[in-house]
């Protein structure tokens, strides 16, 4: 009969009920389809497919490199990686809170006592020594321990998409400021070309103005247009090195020595994006899978906000051995035991427990409110990309063909200029227009990569794997 008692608790208590509200979803505050309208003509003419591992989005070797080494040293994903194994850990500490906890006990105490207060002739010395082996267990009938263990389930789930995101975050700006200092190192190039050129042009009007050919005015102005690009290297070589010192910082170390070459910003360096994807894809992103499980687990503390209104049931048993003398400790007759069940329940505690279910609600709905957010902020994000990618190509098309235009128009503004046909004010307007044209273009070219480096990223930087819980 004792043994299917026990048996009995033991099954309610495995088996208690649970107060957790029902979790449901809350409904995409977003539609399920991109924005429509000449920026998005060809958003949805792919079909559905993952987003690309970062490995095969980003096809520049360099660029890989330095990623690898960022994934590697960077303090801030180091940080986040630490979360995980601190909320892993609580995790571990709540869900042993549902299992007996067992412990072994062994003491000894030896008194002596004057012999006017012991009211005794006899010795006032007394003596006992115990070993005990104890039992305690908190039986979670109304789920309150189980709430609480998937509350701290859900918190490990939500930092470790926290540390996804991070590392997707990462990924982006080490691309972006790769790219930043790709462009800023042939705005650099640009300009010492620029400089070149206008150098001889200055030289060439010296020579005229000393033969009393070039007035002092095209003088003026060809030292104006050297020393306006003598400034711009200057900035541009600032530039570039504060570029490196900004991916020194996120690669967690100094940059390594890569192979000199010619900054290429062109499209080859990125794969392409599909862009056939419906919005319910932004629910695989990293910061809306941390939203979510953070939902979660505000919806498992309603539960155990709930349970606390109920009794609470523990168990208390030790079992051992008594006596007055050491030698006998373990002697035929020395074995005690006790058992102590407990049930408290709570009478009046002027509304603390009222008032703890209304915050669990209350911070339930903010969660709903940040998860709903942070899906508003990725179709933001997205749509925002895929108007950026349709445009920018056409963009970056007429700026080639401007600078082309340019060039044909320095050329031909040169010769008539060394012929006597034209001013020197229309060289020199030609110079800038040709100068300027190229910088744009490099400006639009790093717009571009950016915008699909942030599209990337705005689409999760690739689907991710299961969740595996912790042990």
């Amino acid at each position: 009969m004792k043994r299917i008692l026990i048996g009995g608790v033991l099954t309610l208590a495995l088996t208690g009920c649970s107060m957790m509200p029902d979790y449901e979803r809350p409904a995409s505050p977003v539609a399920k389809v991109w924005p429509e309208g000449e920026a998005y003509e060809n958003a949805a003419a792919e079909p559905l497919t993952a987003p690309p591992a970062w490995q095969s989005f980003f096809r520049d070797a360099q660029l890989r490199q330095l990623i690898d080494v960022a994934l590697e040293n960077n303090r801030d994903l180091r940080v986040a990686a630490l979360n995980v194994e601190a909320t892993r850990a609580l995790y571990r500490i709540q869900r042993a809170d549902r299992f007996p906890s067992l412990s072994a006990d062994a003491g000894g105490n030896r008194t002596r006592t004057p012999d006017d207060l012991n009211g005794t002739t006899q010795s006032g010395i007394t003596s006992q020594y115990s070993a005990t082996l104890g039992v305690a267990w908190e039986v979670d009938l109304f789920g309150r321990l189980g709430s609480l263990q998937q509350q701290a389930l859900e918190e490990y789930l939500a930092t470790e998409a926290a540390q996804r995101s991070v590392q997707v975050s990462l990924i982006a700006s080490v691309a972006n400021t790769y790219l930043l200092w790709q462009a800023d190192q042939a705005l650099l190039d640009a300009t010492r070309a620029t400089l070149e050129t206008y150098d001889e042009s200055l030289r060439l009007t010296q020579r005229s103005f000393d033969v009393g050919i070039a007035s002092s005015l095209e003088l003026t102005q060809a030292r104006t247009a050297v020393e306006t690009a003598r400034s711009s290297l200057a900035r541009y070589t600032r530039l570039v090195a504060e570029d490196r010192n900004a991916l020194a910082l996120l690669l967690g170390q100094r940059v390594p020595v890569l192979p000199a070459e010619q900054p290429q910003l062109d499209s080859d360096l990125l794969a392409e994006l599909p862009v056939g994807l419906p919005s319910d894809v932004l629910l695989q992103r990293p910061d809306i899978l941390q939203a979510e499980y953070q939902l979660r687990g505000a919806n498992a503390n309603i539960g155990a906000a709930r349970a606390a209104f109920f009794p609470s049931i523990s168990l208390t048993a030790n079992a051992g051995s008594a006596s007055s003398q050491l030698s006998g400790l373990f002697d035929s007759g020395s074995e005690y035991w006790s058992f102590s069940p407990s049930i408290s329940l709570p009478i009046f505690n002027a509304g603390r427990l009222q008032a703890n279910l209304n915050y669990a609600e209350v911070i339930r709905d903010v969660r709903v409110a940040e998860y709903e957010q942070a899906i508003q902020v990725a179709f933001s994000e997205v749509a925002d990309g895929l108007a950026a990618r349709e445009t920018y190509v056409d963009q970056v098309g007429a700026q080639q063909r401007l600078l082309e235009a340019s060039e044909d128009y320095f050329q031909i503004a040169e010769r008539r200029y060394r012929t006597g046909v034209d001013s020197y004010l229309i060289l020199l307007d030609a110079q800038r227009q040709l100068f300027t044209a190229r910088q744009q273009l490099i400006t639009d070219q790093l717009n571009q990569l950016t915008s699909e480096v942030d599209l990337f990223r705005a689409l999760g930087g690739g689907w991710p794997s299961a969740d595996a819980q912790p042990e």
